[in-house]
This record gives structure tokens, sequence and C-alpha cells, in this order.
């Protein structure tokens, strides 16, 4: 049987306190990644993609989640991710290398990937553009792929499951405690 002292030792001992770091560290992490990569992108009207090329090395490797936001102000350096084709979902992020008018007299882009040597062949017209890069995460992409449809679901599930277990097993720990503690009290 333990007594007090040695449940309180267990609660501020040594491997107590890295097990208790440690736990905040992977939670702020896993809100962080979360906030970046799913909230901030909703509330603010943005939307992730996934670079699965080295046609934007060094600065998007393949595998990097690229948040794109519509913008209006889109000049040369821009990072923009357009479509490929116009009212077709495949889509390219690369940079904006110059600008021109067609022969009507509208806006179009001359793109190229920072990896590539050549321009790309066709110009990009303002209907085709996504958005410009709002800030990018490193391997994080590769995360957001596999995350795709029934996959999203059963990991989402799986996890508030985890999430409440875990809630559970600390108001278990916690009653365990309090009833250990006033016998001990007495």
């Amino acid at each position: 049987m333990t007594t007090h002292e040695d449940a309180t030792e267990r609660r501020t001992g040594p491997l107590w306190w890295i097990g208790t770091v440690l736990s905040w560290v992977l939670l702020i992490g896993v809100v962080g990644v979360l906030l970046a990569a799913v909230v901030v992108p909703k509330v603010a009207g943005a939307q992730p993609y996934t670079i699965l090329t080295q046609s934007m090395e060094p600065t998007y490797p393949p595998g990097t989640l690229v948040v794109v936001k519509p913008s209006e102000q889109l000049s040369v350096g821009s990072s923009i991710t357009y479509q490929i084709r116009s009212g077709e979902p495949d889509v390219v992020t690369h940079r904006i290398i110059a600008t021109g008018l067609d022969k009507d007299g509208a806006r179009v882009y001359t793109t190229q990937g920072d990896n590539n040597p050549q321009p790309d062949p066709d110009v990009v017209e303002p209907g085709q553009i996504r958005g410009a890069v709002w800030y990018a995460i490193p391997y994080l992409g590769y995360v957001n792929n596999w995350l795709t449809g029934q996959t999203r679901t059963l990991v989402v599930g799986a996890g508030a499951a985890l999430l409440f277990l875990y809630a559970a097993a600390q108001f278990v720990s916690a009653a365990r405690d309090r009833r250990r503690t006033g016998r001990h009290a007495s």
C-alpha cells in the first residue's frame, strides 16, 4: 500500500515533470499544426495545397503545404497557385516572372518554377489563379495528401476517441488520488 507521500512524490518527481513537459509540448505542437493547416486557412478564406514536384525547389520542396489566399495584388516575384487549364481541377504553384496583356488587352502572367530552366509554355489568365502563396509549412503536405476522404474521417474519429479516453483516465486518476488523500488525512 502506498502512502500519501509516495503519491505526492510520483506527481512531483523528475519523471513526472519530464512527462508533463513533453505532453504539453506535444499538445501545443499538434494544436499549432491544426491551427496553421486547417483553422487559419478556413477563417481567412484560404486554401491549402501540397507541392508534389521539384519545380519550386529550394523554396517549396515536394511535401510542402502551401496555403494560398486570393489576392488582387499580383506582381513579378509572387508565387501563385493556378489551374493548369481553365476549369479543370489540376493546379500548379509557380512564380510570376513577367506580366503582359493578351490580344484583347486583358492582364496575363508568365510563370516559371524556381527549379525549371524555362518559363511555362502557356500564359496564365486571372481566371485560372487560385491565389498567391500566403505561407508554407515544410513536410505537412505529405500529411495533407494522406488525410483525404475516408482516411480523414477515420483519423479525426480516432483522435477524438483518444482525447476522450485520455480525459476520462485523468478524471478517474484524480478521483482515486482524492480518495487516497482523504483516507490518509484522518
